[in-house]
C-alpha cells in the first residue's frame, strides 16, 4: 500500500506539559520503525528492525561493537545521509505517523526537531553563550533579551547555569570534558527539539561527569523523548524505561529495562547483560 500524502516538513506537536510525576508519563508511539533493513554498499548493517518509541521516556539501544545501533540510532534524524553508500533500502521510521523517508520531508526541519548529542563533546570554538545561540540564529532569531532568556534556560535545563553564569562570553573550550558535554545537551535542547539522541555521550568521562548527565537525562526525560545508545550496562539499567538489545544488525530483544535485565526471554540477551560475552 502507498504512502498517504506528507507535508514537506513533519509536523510539529502540539507543545505538551512536562510531566510532574512518573505516573503522568506519556505513553504513545512518537517512533515506529518497521521492517527496517539499512546497508552500506553491499554490507547490510541492519535486517528487519520493527519497534516503537514512546513519547516522554527513555530508550537504551545496547549490544557489542558493530551490532547497528549507533546506526540505527542516525537513521532517525537522517544523520546517515551524509555517507554516500549508506541507504534505507526497505522498511520505514515514522515520526507522529510521518514517514521521514519520504523524498519530501525537510532534512532541516527534521533534525530541528531531533537533536543530537554525540560521543565525544564537540562544543563550538565560540563562548558559551554563542555555543546555545548557534542553532537559533541560523533560524533568524536575534533579538537580545530573547537569545538571553533561551541561554538561561537551556543552560539551567542543562544543570549548568550556576557553573557557567558568571563566564557566559568566555570560550567553551575551556570548559571541563563533562561541562562541555552538558554544554552540547544546552545546545540541542535552545532549538526546542522534541525528540534527543545521545550516542555514548558518558564514553569520555570521568564517574562524577557521567553521574551528572544521568542525573540530567533523568531530568530532561519530563519534557524530551531520549534515545540513548550505550556500552555501560549499567548506565543503561540506571537510566532507561525501556531497552533494546540488538546483535549482529538485528533486534534480538526489546522490553522493559527491569525485564531485560531481570527476566529477558531470549538466552542471547541473558548471557550479554550478565557479561558473558560482548
Amino acid at each position: 500500500m502507498s504512502d498517504p500524502v506528507v507535508p514537506t516538513t513533519v509536523p510539529r506537536q502540539v507543545t505538551v506539559p512536562a510531566a510532574s510525576s512518573s505516573s503522568a508519563i506519556a505513553t504513545r508511539n512518537v517512533i515506529e520503525i518497521e521492517d527496517l533493513d539499512f546497508n552500506y554498499g553491499a554490507s547490510k548493517a541492519l535486517h528487519d528492525i520493527t519497534l516503537n518509541i514512546r513519547e516522554r521516556e527513555v530508550t537504551a539501544f545496547i549490544g557489542p561493537s558493530g551490532c547497528g545501533k549507533s546506526t540505527l540510532l542516525r537513521c532517525l534524524n537522517r544523520m546517515n545521509d551524509l555517507i554516500d553508500i549508506a541507504k534505507v533500502t526497505a522498511g520505514q521510521i515514522r515520526i507522529d505517523g510521518v514517514n521521514i523517508y519520504d523524498p519530501r520531508v525537510d532534512v532541516i526541519e527534521l533534525r530541528k526537531r531531533v537533536g543530537m548529542v554525540f560521543q565525544k563533546s564537540n562544543p563550538f570554538p565560540k563562548s558559551i553563550y554563542e555555543n546555545i545561540t548557534y542553532g537559533l540564529r541560523i533560524q533568524g532569531r536575534k533579538n537580545k533579551a530573547e537569545l538571553d532568556e533561551i541561554v538561561e534556560r537551556s543552560l539551567r535545563g542543562a544543570a549548568l547555569w550556576d557553573e557557567v553564569k558568571d563566564r557566559l562570553h568566555e570560550s567553551a573550550l575551556g570548559m571541563s570534558g563533562g561541562q562541555q558535554q552538558r554544554l552540547c545537551i544546552a545546545r540541542a535542547i535552545a532549538v526546542e527539539p522534541e525528540i534527543i539522541l545521545m550516542d555514548e555521550p558518558c564514553s569520555a568521562l570521568d564517574p562524577i561527569a557521567t553521574a551528572k548527565v544521568e542525573e540530567l537525562i533523568h531530568e530532561l526525560k519530563k519534557q524530551f523523548t531520549i534515545v540513548i545508545v550505550t556500552h555501560n550496562m549499567q548506565q543503561a539499567a540506571r537510566c532507561s524505561d525501556r531497552t533494546a538489545f540488538f546483535y549482529l544488525g538485528r533486534l534480538i530483544e526489546y522490553a522493559e529495562t527491569r525485564t531485560i535485565f531481570m527476566n529477558p526471554s531470549n538466552p542471547q540477551t541473558e548471557a550479554y547483560v550478565s557479561g558473558r560475552f560482548g
